[in-house]
């Protein structure tokens, strides 16, 4: 049985606006807050509860200190596992199998045509959002589904710190037409027991030890006949 009982309708803005959302907020992303507000409301594919769910986020990190604002955001995504916006960090933490699974979700990119730009990670969920927001809607929504668990515990994490960040989850629960289910969220490990490295991985900065960086793009179709972009598998 299927998720829907009628077709999922598309979302592209939706999805590109919540991605953006998602990303680190510096100048650039709080410059486009009233763009990507107007997005959100234009394509009207969430309920009105929702959407202003989006806009007190919004307004938060509008009329916020930038500092205030930038710093906020690395304490939540950064410093425990249970938020993290790198996906697999939830499935395989640092383990081996982390690396195959990016090497998959690479290459599903790449056959839509889609290659990653540099420094940018394949399972960074507005990476994934971003790709998202390039296929048809029940597709769309069929590869929403598919990671709805992981949005979840994220979503319930970022309840209990009282986020509004939890906004954007619950957005995308509804696009892919699964309820927000209660899970249990643990304390978050110490942070140098969360993020020790592994020795296969020969001392690589994992994700959340990373500088954020924001990218204009994360994801860029190749032209006919050129070569894949260099890195894309990083």
């Amino acid at each position: 049985m299927g998720l829907f009982t009628t077709p999922p309708r598309a979302a592209p803005h939706t999805l590109r606006a919540l991605a953006w959302l998602l990303r680190y907020p510096d100048h650039e992303v709080r410059a486009h807050l009233l763009l990507l507000r107007e997005a959100l409301h234009q394509e009207a594919a969430l309920s009105a509860s929702r959407l202003a769910e989006l806009d007190a986020l919004v307004a938060q990190l509008a009329r916020a200190d930038e500092l205030a604002v930038e710093a906020d955001f690395v304490q939540l995504f950064d410093s425990g596992r249970r938020t993290a916006l790198h996906l697999f960090e939830h499935v395989h933490g640092d383990s081996r199998e982390r690396g195959p699974a990016m090497i998959d979700l690479a290459q599903t990119y790449e056959k839509a045509g889609l290659y990653l730009a540099e420094g940018e990670m394949p399972d960074h969920l507005p990476v994934v959002l971003e790709f998202a927001s390039t296929q048809p809607a029940r597709e769309a929504a069929a590869f929403l589904g598919e990671i709805a668990h992981l949005v979840n515990a994220i979503f319930q994490a970022l309840q209990a710190k009282d986020s509004r960040y939890a906004s954007v989850m619950g957005a995308l629960l509804d696009l892919a037409g699964v309820p927000a289910s209660a899970v249990t969220v643990p304390e978050d490990e110490p942070l140098d027991a969360t993020w020790a490295e592994p020795e296969a991985f020969g001392g690589c900065s994992s994700a959340g030890q990373q500088a954020p960086s924001a990218q204009p793009i994360h994801l860029v179709r190749r032209a006919s006949g050129a070569q894949p972009q260099q890195g894309a598998r990083a």
